[in-house]
């Protein structure tokens, strides 16, 4: 059993929740925009006997304070970074997750020893063709109240994917997924925040992957939206220290339908980044 301690802090947009397990160099854990950090509760045992990983709860997710105004990701995670006396760590982040990791990485490179994007779009980064199918009718749900509606359709775009049904999908995950998204849609999190927010990066994140100095692994499941994949090779192809794994039989969350895996992937990366480091500067 890991030993978990955690709490909350006080940050300046409000209180975040947030855990921490194992000993040695630290490792931060952020989550998709549909879920909370119990995402990563298959991540948890196995990343806390080598590193001292900790994961939080966004503004407007599971135990931190809900969000009434868009938020700048990247200030609060480096906010309870400070908080926690973190100097430099490794940044795992999936989705919404990844794309404030990517952006940590990119405004205080000197805090980061390595980057895992997992089915991030940074950004910038212009989608292309029709959105992914609900998504509308998902925004539509959380306008009105229809919490359970809105619940199941957020599985259906982020665990089925638009190549599967709910049927083709393991049904205990897609459980975890709507269990653990149920506080996010109850405070109709992502009706408060800005996609074209002013917030962002000029230039964007983009335009400025080349700027990225940590090892980075770029994590996408084969079962996701194609834009999601086609961002996955933009990152692989323009961050400098990168490498890209495609997991199979999956979609927007492969940590949860593929832990074990998913987990061989990260691990076998953190242990060679070394010299990947060394291959980068020859």
């Amino acid at each position: 059993m890991t030993h978990t301690t955690g709490g909350a802090v006080q940050l300046d947009q409000g209180r975040i929740a947030y855990e921490i397990a194992g000993d040695g160099e630290v490792l931060v854990l952020a989550h998709a925009g549909c879920v909370d950090r119990r995402m990563w509760d298959d991540q948890w045992h196995d990343l806390a006997q080598r590193y001292r990983v900790i994961r939080y709860d966004m503004r407007g997710y599971g135990e931190s304070d809900p969000l009434f105004a868009p938020m700048i990701r990247r200030d609060e995670l480096h906010q309870l970074l400070e908080h926690l006396g973190v100097v430099r760590a490794i940044l795992i982040g999936c989705s919404l997750g990844g794309e404030a990791v990517l952006d940590v990485a990119l405004e205080h490179p000197e805090c980061v020893a390595a980057l895992v994007l997992v089915s991030t779009v940074p950004s910038g980064f212009a989608l292309q063709g029709e959105p992914p199918r609900d998504l509308l009718e998902l925004f539509a749900a959380l306008g009105q109240g229809e919490y359970e509606r809105a619940s199941e359709l957020q599985c259906r775009i982020w665990v089925d994917g638009p190549f599967r049904e709910a049927g083709q999908v393991n049904p205990h995950v897609r459980a975890r997924v709507a269990a653990i998204g149920q506080r996010a849609v109850a405070n109709r999190t992502l009706l408060q925040a800005d996609p074209a927010s002013a917030n962002r990066f000029n230039p964007p994140a983009t335009q400025r992957l080349g700027e990225v100095s940590a090892p980075t692994l770029i994590i996408a499941g084969a079962l996701d939206h194609p834009e999601l994949l086609r961002a996955a090779d933009v990152l692989a192809s323009n961050i400098p220290q990168a490498r890209k794994a495609i997991l199979p039989n999956c979609a927007h969350l492969p940590n949860m339908e593929w832990p074990a895996e998913f987990n061989r992937v990260v691990l076998e990366f953190l242990e060679q980044r070394v010299s990947l480091s060394s291959n980068a500067e020859r």
